[in-house]
């Protein structure tokens, strides 16, 4: 795939693969060979992250339609083989923010929603995921907050460590949400005739919110940047959201440093 014309995206948003995507591949081998490789990638690469993660869906049966959504990721990485992950120095108490996004039934199998979120320390992202949720979730509602409880989890599990290594946070996290019914839901209890289905194992929000060890704040759409970890984007959004990821060309960071340093006053 080398010489391959590159790909501006990853996945196209008009395609939904399935399990009956096609006929099944003969070379099944190399399907699993590609997709452990770009699984790997996923620790360095937050941007292929979605992309990866639906193709790996499908190890146990490839088909033609699951192979061309891979090709067309080893597309894109031909492409962006200049692009890079990049961390900047920050302030010694910078700010804990996570955010969380989630895809309602976006499964057409299953119908299971896929949850994201990314989590910054300051302006440098530390984790992120793209996961298909464990259940199926009867409403949007239910979709958001479970993917909040996700975010919750890991900013506790971050919060802890920071703290093991002696960096104390200042502020209280935040976990940024596009819901505002997940939002009020995670607040307040007078929604729990909206939410009876929901397991009690992702009630522990409205614990970690009650003792002020975080806060579930709204955010618009257009500014949720976990939504590159549920669904396939545009061109445009696309480049905003791998922009916000942190993710660059090294021409970038060096026109970065030459105007930093042309800002200098002797």
């Amino acid at each position: 795939m080398d010489k391959a014309n590159s790909a501006s995206t990853l996945m196209l948003p008009s395609v939904k693969l399935s399990e009956n995507a096609g006929s099944p591949i003969e070379d099944v081998t190399g399907y699993w060979s590609i997709v452990g490789a770009l699984l790997y990638l996923c620790h360095t690469g937050p941007d292929v992250m979605y992309s990866v993660h639906r193709v790996a869906q499908y190890m146990h049966r490839p088909c033609e339609e699951h192979l061309a959504a891979v090709k067309r990721i080893l597309r894109y990485l031909n492409g962006t083989l200049h692009y890079g992950l990049v961390f900047r120095p920050s302030e010694v108490d910078a700010s804990l923010v996570v955010f969380s996004d989630a895809d309602w039934g976006s499964s057409p199998d299953d119908r299971r929603s896929t949850s994201g979120y990314c989590a910054y320390l300051g302006n440098n992202i530390l984790t992120w995921s793209s996961r298909k949720q464990k259940e199926v979730s009867r409403s949007t509602m239910e979709a958001e907050y479970r993917s909040i409880a996700d975010a919750v989890s890991e900013v506790t599990w971050l919060r802890s460590l920071l703290t093991d290594m002696g960096v104390q946070q200042k502020d209280v996290p935040v976990v940024w949400s596009d819901s505002t019914s997940a939002i009020s839901l995670s607040m307040n209890p007078v929604f729990h005739s909206q939410s009876k289905h929901v397991d009690l194992d992702v009630h522990f929000v409205r614990e970690k919110i009650a003792d002020n060890s975080l806060r579930v704040n709204y955010v618009p759409a257009s500014h949720q940047t976990a939504d590159g970890f549920t669904k396939a984007l545009t061109c445009s959004y696309f480049d905003l959201f791998r922009q916000r990821l942190n993710v660059v060309t090294f021409s970038q960071i060096c026109g970065e440093n030459e105007k930093s340093r042309g800002n200098v006053k002797l």
